[in-house]
């Protein structure tokens, strides 16, 4: 899920809880507008729609073959792999580190490997895509202590699976692990929620505010609850899915359940300007 979830959840300053959300909103701003950041994101190509292996925009020949990607380049495609020029096949498995330092680029191109669900695709990042260089900033609401709230995690016995349907239009299963119970004005309310590999909660989430006055769907990353499941439920750091800043993105939506009958106008809100 991480793939598509830009900004690392950032703990808070118990002592100056606003100056601590400025931090982070400043932060956020810093990393989506970075060279690599979801603004770069120019195309994602899934190889089962190009099973000639020309994608559109992209060098090379790529196809898929079981568990590896095969790519095939002369000189005259300039990509290089691990640094090299690339002039023959390579075996390529899905690349998950950091985007800069993503094994085949283009220039200053990075072409990312990626596999959902047993489908291969190819992201393409450029620090020259148009979206990163009309970028003004990120529309947030200032931080309210109102919307920093006490919950409870509650995990399901065993990790389920829904289908739901993704930015780009398909379905695709969404893991959920649990739910996440707290209230907003003295009314209960649950959403369903994952757990990350650090044990923070993640959860794609839709309000009265969603479409209107906010973007469409948003996520949401508590920190990891404490030994009775506790957790601090902070819609200040609602969070713009990736999809927001490149339409390429393929960030779920939020599935059956997550999306609250009451306005949630706290965290980012759109990117300014939309």
């Amino acid at each position: 899920m991480s793939t598509d979830t830009p900004g690392a959840h950032r703990g808070q300053d118990a002592h100056d809880p606003l100056q601590d959300w400025k931090n982070w909103h400043e932060q956020r701003v810093a990393a989506v507008s970075e060279p690599y950041g979801p603004l770069s994101l120019t195309g994602t190509h899934w190889l089962s729609d190009h099973p000639e292996g020309r994608l559109p925009a992209v060098p090379g020949t790529w196809r898929e073959n079981g568990d590896e990607v095969l790519l095939t380049a002369t000189a005259q495609d300039g990509i290089t792999v691990d640094g090299q020029p690339l002039t023959g096949e390579i075996a390529l498995t899905a690349d998950n580190g950091p985007i800069p330092r993503s094994r085949v680029a283009a220039g200053d191109r990075r072409l990312v490997v990626l596999r959902r669900e047993g489908l291969w695709a190819v992201r393409d990042f450029d620090p020259d895509a148009p979206a990163r260089k009309d970028f003004t900033g990120i529309e947030a609401t200032a931080y309210d202590p109102r919307w920093a709230v006490p919950g409870t995690f509650r995990p399901y016995e065993e990790t389920r699976s829904v289908q739901v349907r993704n930015a780009d239009g398909r379905e695709r299963g969404l893991g959920l692990s649990g739910e996440l119970a707290f209230e907003l004005a003295g009314t209960a309310h649950t959403l369903q929620v994952a757990v990350e590999g650090d044990g923070s909660l993640w959860a794609v989430f839709a309000d009265a505010t969603s479409g209107k006055d906010t973007f469409r769907f948003r996520f949401l990353r508590p920190s990891a609850p404490g030994p009775d499941g506790g957790v601090t439920v902070d819609f200040n750091r609602s969070l713009l899915p990736p999809c927001a800043f490149a339409d390429h993105f393929i960030c779920p939506f939020p599935p059956p359940g997550n999306t609250l009958p009451v306005p949630v106008p706290a965290g980012e809100r759109n990117l300014l300007g939309h």
